[in-house]
């Protein structure tokens, strides 16, 4: 099937016999028709730098993927449905939504103020998901992104509470799990993901993550040097990487607090947890053995 930007995929996500071919590359000076640049096809980890500074809320980031990976609309039973959470009528990311523009009204001394920001996949260094899933359906692909192959997902969900952002979600209309593919098929044909090539302001960027690292830390500095003190970089290994994550290749700038954004403000992947509650419940165990006895032979 092809529409008027190109070959669009048959399926939600990636199968897995398009992950196995040759990686194509791109013939130099060829560009997009639609004015966006050729990825350079290196081995190199590619990801996303957001930032919420400049985000507008315009949602052209949300339409531009569900356009391109011909997801469903959040709401099959309106298009209108209302959630009374501000202008935020997507609420979260899930299984048909892999862009979401987060609305958060905060008090001010002015009265509200919004803040705005285009959430999706953090394609983790150490992806939890990857590590939980049984099948091998989640895999790391040549440009450092983390993907679901729909043919190989049995919809057992475990990559759903492995990954401590709460991204890949189970699909109500086939079972499967789905999340941000950072639009591999677009890449593979030299291409940028069409939410950052959608962003009219620039807050999206696409590129090296080691260069888009750089980017992100120059940015808060000059934010904190224009007075903005909540301005933070959100996704290295000094915020945001921490836990086992080892780093993230979607990355933000903010302008408040993550929590604010919902995004945890340490996240720590969930099986590290699993040693100390296994302690924990050992040494409660061991205690109520010894209160047992001891109160056993008060009774004798």
């Amino acid at each position: 099937m092809t529409s008027d930007r190109g070959p669009v995929p048959s399926m939600i996500g990636i199968p897995s016999k398009q992950l196995n071919d040759p990686l194509r590359t791109s013939r130099p000076g060829e560009n997009d028709p639609y004015g966006v640049d050729l990825v350079s096809q290196t081995l190199s980890a590619v990801g996303f730098l957001t930032d919420a500074t400049i985000c507008i809320g315009c949602k052209a980031c949300e339409v531009a993927c569900k356009q391109w990976n011909q997801l469903p609309a959040d709401s099959q039973a309106s298009n209108f449905a209302m959630t009374g959470f501000s202008y935020d009528n997507t609420v979260d990311l899930g299984a048909s939504t892999w862009r979401h523009v987060a609305f958060v009204e905060r008090p001010s001394r002015d009265g509200i103020a919004w803040l705005m920001l285009s959430d999706v996949c953090k394609h983790c260094v150490h992806a939890g998901c990857l590590d939980a899933c049984p099948t091998g359906a989640i895999i790391r692909t040549e440009f450092g992104s983390v993907v679901i192959q729909d043919d190989i997902c049995n919809g057992c969900g475990y990559c759903v509470p492995a990954c401590p952002f709460g991204v890949p979600q189970l699909s109500h209309s086939d079972g499967g799990s789905h999340k941000c593919t950072l639009c591999y098929d677009r890449l593979r044909g030299g291409l940028a993901p069409a939410c950052a090539t959608a962003c009219p302001t620039g807050s999206i960027r696409f590129g090296a993550v080691e260069e888009l690292r750089g980017a992100g830390r120059e940015r808060v500095a000059t934010l904190k040097a224009q007075g903005l003190d909540d301005a933070r970089f959100y996704g290295d290994d000094e915020m945001g990487g921490s836990g086992g994550i080892g780093g993230l290749n979607a990355m933000f700038v903010l302008n408040g607090p993550p929590d604010a954004f919902n995004l945890p403000a340490r996240p720590r992947l969930p099986r590290l947890n699993i040693a100390p509650s296994a302690a924990a419940t050992l040494v409660a165990a061991a205690g109520y053995c010894l209160a047992a006895a001891f109160s056993f032979r008060r009774h004798r």
